[in-house]
């Protein structure tokens, strides 16, 4: 998959990113873990812009975690009704609460998060991540999944789960806590559906940007 057919050090050749994007906040609009951990759940299917837009007066409501553990599903669907898959979240979020009860029970392992209903392994590295914990896998979001097989990182594949495992075969871990954001927020900004290659900090080490955009014609 490498470009130039040998072992160059993918961590050399994504440098660029990293700097550019190394410990950027993370879209969503969360102020504390708890907000975080329920913007990421309501983000799943949905855009970061609608969460960011709901959770003002969600979070008005539902401060933190012991008066979500309190509430009840119509309460509930009353905040967060025009999220996607609302009842489904909903649902999920009541038991996450009434299961930690407060913020600080909030679990910052891939494991104790992954345990939480709604709480996959692309959540659970957001989260990770943005608690600036060790990273115990790379965030594989639907920018990651477009931009990564696009550069050569890894192969096609519409499974996040997938994606996030290559990755890890890939990619020394010392940047694993950072290097899902970066190509994350390279795929929002710059490596979108229709890509801006010659703006691209990469595009030297990209084997799209070598192999088709440079064919086009102009």
């Amino acid at each position: 998959m490498d470009l130039f057919g040998n072992s160059d050090n993918w961590a050399i050749k994504l440098e660029p990113i990293l700097t550019k994007y190394k410990g950027n906040k993370h879209p969503l609009d969360y102020h504390n873990l708890y907000q975080l951990l329920v913007m990421v759940l309501l983000s799943a299917q949905d855009s970061d812009a609608h969460i960011n837009k709901i959770a003002p007066a969600l979070f008005e409501a539902y401060p933190n975690m012991e008066s979500l553990a309190v509430s009840n599903g119509d309460a509930l669907f009353h905040q967060i009704s025009s999220v996607r898959n609302f009842s489904t979240k909903a649902n999920w979020l009541l038991e996450i609460a009434q299961t930690i009860q407060k913020d600080k029970n909030i679990p910052l392992t891939m494991d104790g998060l992954v345990a939480l209903k709604g709480i996959g392994r692309k959540s659970a590295n957001v989260i990770m991540r943005e608690a600036k914990v060790p990273a115990e896998g790379i965030i594989a979001d639907l920018h990651v999944i477009r931009v990564a097989p696009r550069i050569g990182l890894i192969t096609e594949t519409k499974d996040g789960i997938k994606a996030e495992k290559q990755l890890m075969q890939v990619l020394p871990r010392e940047i694993w806590g950072e290097i899902g954001m970066a190509i994350s927020f390279l795929g929002r900004e710059i490596c979108r559906p229709r890509p801006k290659c010659e703006e691209c900090p990469i595009n030297g080490v990209c084997e799209y940007f070598n192999t088709v955009f440079k064919k086009e014609p102009i």
